[in-house]
């Protein structure tokens, strides 16, 4: 590869002219944020994971009105919660202190607050309506009725893995291309089966594992926050580059003001953190990751059931301009961040992308 003209087939397949995959935030990619990379020349993105179907096509016809170039649509495909009313009220009862100390009273239950899109027929059949150029998945694989829905209405399909054995699951179902996520990304992990061990690759060797022994182009994500990172990643084998954390600090993200500042922070720590939402997720270290380290606290209740507790939690504090229970993801490199509208930041990533390989 011509690292200082870095085309690649997936490149060409995804319509894209530079190597630079803004990631998919769910609650945190807007819109004007996937638009801006897309007519930046890369590829923009949407989270849809925590949207409703509806939600789902407002947003892809928001961005359409705002961009020609292709974008990419995000799915959850974890599998279902298993409901359980004694460990949710145990999880409850522990937070109570917290909320407490803003006045406020915890839920009485908990909802699995998000659908899996695993087997969401009504998502597919919105998706094949819209067709957006391209679709990912995180946390698992749909259905193969999906996946041949999918592409029969044209669409280029992408999903994350955190192991070889996930990216062997990917290339088995026939996906175009695997985002290969590095233990050193923010948000959630993209494992598969959160109750097996998690081998805990870094970036750099998922990359080189995936390119050697899969057969599909590889998409690197997790601690790239500059034309270096990205050079690297190309020199390894990968076709492009996934960043997240990056774009949290542009102005067309829907960060608030508090996310921003940590974001911006020199102190900022990050951590993998289960408590807020009952999966492991890298964010910014703050006082649910505490009490989700404390050897007294319970078992956690499943994803995405936690997430209803951790969400209450964050907004009684919130209210109060208390910032210490927010779900702030950021991936390793967080001190590398950089606030600057995102056309912009595609533009120096791909100039230091040519610096780097000068």
């Amino acid at each position: 590869m011509n690292l200082s003209n870095p085309s690649t087939p997936l490149l060409t397949r995804l319509g894209i002219s530079v190597p630079v995959i803004q990631a998919p935030m769910a609650g945190t990619s807007t819109p004007a944020l996937a638009a801006a990379v897309s007519n930046a020349g890369g590829l923009g993105s949407l989270g849809m994971g925590a949207t409703t179907v509806e939600g789902a096509r407002a947003m892809i016809l928001e961005t359409r009105a705002l961009t020609s170039k292709p974008f990419n649509v995000n799915l959850f495909v974890h599998a279902p919660a298993t409901a359980d009313a004694q460990r949710e009220a145990r999880w409850l009862a522990y937070l109570a202190p917290e909320f407490a100390r803003f006045g406020a009273e915890p839920p009485t239950a908990l909802r699995e607050i998000y659908k899996s899109a695993a087997d969401d027929d009504a998502m597919l059949a919105m998706l094949v309506e819209e067709r957006p150029a391209v679709v990912s998945f995180h946390f698992g694989l749909p259905e193969p009725h999906i996946v041949k829905g999918l592409h029969d209405a044209g669409i280029v399909l992408l999903a994350s893995a955190t192991s070889l054995d996930e990216a062997m699951q990917i290339e088995r179902a026939g996906i175009d291309a695997i985002v290969a996520q590095g233990i050193e990304a923010g948000g959630h992990r993209g494992v598969f089966d959160p109750r097996q061990p998690d081998e805990g690759l870094g970036t750099l060797a998922l990359v080189r594992v995936l390119v050697r022994h899969t057969h599909l182009p590889v998409i690197a994500a997790g601690g790239i926050m500059d034309g270096a990172g990205i050079a690297a990643v190309l020199a390894l084998g990968a076709q492009a580059a996934q960043l997240g954390t990056a774009f949290v600090a542009s102005p067309e993200s829907a960060a608030d003001a508090a996310y921003r500042a940590n974001i911006a922070n020199p102190a900022a720590r990050t951590t993998l953190i289960t408590s807020i939402s009952g999966r492991p997720a890298r964010g910014i270290d703050n006082r649910l990751a505490e009490l989700g380290r404390a050897p007294e606290r319970p078992p956690f209740p499943d994803y995405p059931i936690a997430y209803d507790a951790g969400k209450a939690l964050h907004a009684a504090a919130k209210a109060q301009g208390n910032h210490d229970y927010a779900p702030h993801w950021a991936g390793q490199a967080v001190r590398l961040s950089r606030a600057m509208p995102a056309a912009e930041l595609v533009a120096t990533l791909m100039r230091e992308v040519a610096q780097a390989v000068s």
